[in-house]
């Protein structure tokens, strides 16, 4: 029987559902210890992170962990594949528009800023990463900001370490991006929602994976305003602020968790071009527009009745 467990950490809603109820105790182990390990690597909210270090480097080369390499090589390669729509030096940016602190404490106490500021975007191609000696430089004055990939990479990371160390089928979810490592009969069966705090048997379309990952990106939770202005997490790097886009969310399904999230988030920030950049690249995808209109892309089915 299928089991599951859930907890908080990286400022959302963990997940795990093992395919053998018996391993369900050391599945949220490993899941636990493996978001500890990213969150100290990663976090731009933690004093002691890595990143924070690298972030107030002052342009010069540090020394990184391999796992703080690894997200920062999955952040440029999401980078390069999206024509730097997904631009992991947008730290700065993100700052300046509200997003200062964990979204929990800006959801608790609003933006500190009483209007938006600019902060410009220095590019990804600034970046100099050598693998091989696990040295990260970024320009003076830059910041790198991993939250377009590190969820989701802690996601397939997660997946893959529970699935190998349990031999047991493993879906994990963290604030809706899914990765999946092995499935039961008929795979795993997701709701697809705004939100996702939504309740099981809550309102939307179920479809099920059997492998791969799923990624939902919506402007309607993590958002927040400054004067009469709304803004969210998604950062348009040719603007230096929230994206202005005609999608409420897009849910794309892809081969790892990190690829569908690469597309649903920046085929929020593309606005309009975004069907058609998900058909190129033969992503399943359902995008809801603002006024709740509903646009199928590459095959993912219509909602039913």
């Amino acid at each position: 029987m299928t089991a599951t467990g859930s907890f908080t950490a990286l400022g959302t809603t963990a997940i795990v559902c093992v395919g053998d109820d018996a391993r369900l105790d050391e599945a949220l182990a490993i899941l636990h210890d493996e978001l500890d390990e990213i969150d100290r690597a990663c976090s731009r909210f933690r004093d002691d992170s890595e990143l924070t270090r690298v972030n107030h480097g002052n342009g010069s080369p540090q020394t990184v962990s391999p796992l703080l390499c690894g997200a920062v090589v999955i952040a440029l390669d999401a980078a390069k594949a999206t024509d730097g729509i997904l631009d992991p030096t947008i730290g700065a940016a993100v700052r300046a528009n509200g997003y200062d602190r964990s979204f929990a404490d800006i959801g608790a106490a609003g933006p500190r800023l009483g209007r938006v500021n600019f902060a410009g975007v220095p590019g990804w191609r600034m970046v100099e990463l050598d693998p091989e000696n696990l040295s990260l430089r970024i320009p003076a004055g830059a910041e790198l900001d991993l939250g377009a990939t590190a969820k989701a990479f802690a996601a397939d990371r997660a997946a893959a370490t529970i699935h190998a160390a349990l031999e047991t089928d493993v879906l994990v979810s963290l604030g809706g991006d899914i990765a999946v490592a092995g499935a039961p009969a008929g795979g795993w069966a997701i709701l697809i929602a705004d939100d996702h705090r939504a309740p099981l048997d809550g309102p939307g379309p179920v479809i099920a994976i059997s492998d791969g990952g799923l990624a939902t990106s919506s402007t309607t939770v993590r958002n927040w305003k400054i004067g009469d202005t709304e803004y969210h997490h998604l950062i348009d790097p040719r603007t230096g602020t929230s994206a202005r886009t005609p999608w409420r969310t897009v849910s794309v399904a892809a081969s790892s968790c990190v690829a569908a999230n690469t597309a649903s988030s920046t085929a929020l920030i593309i606005g309009d071009a975004a069907p058609t950049w998900l058909a190129e690249r033969g992503l399943p995808a359902r995008l809801v527009g603002r006024d709740g209109a509903l646009t199928y892309v590459a095959g993912w089915p219509e909602d039913a009745a």
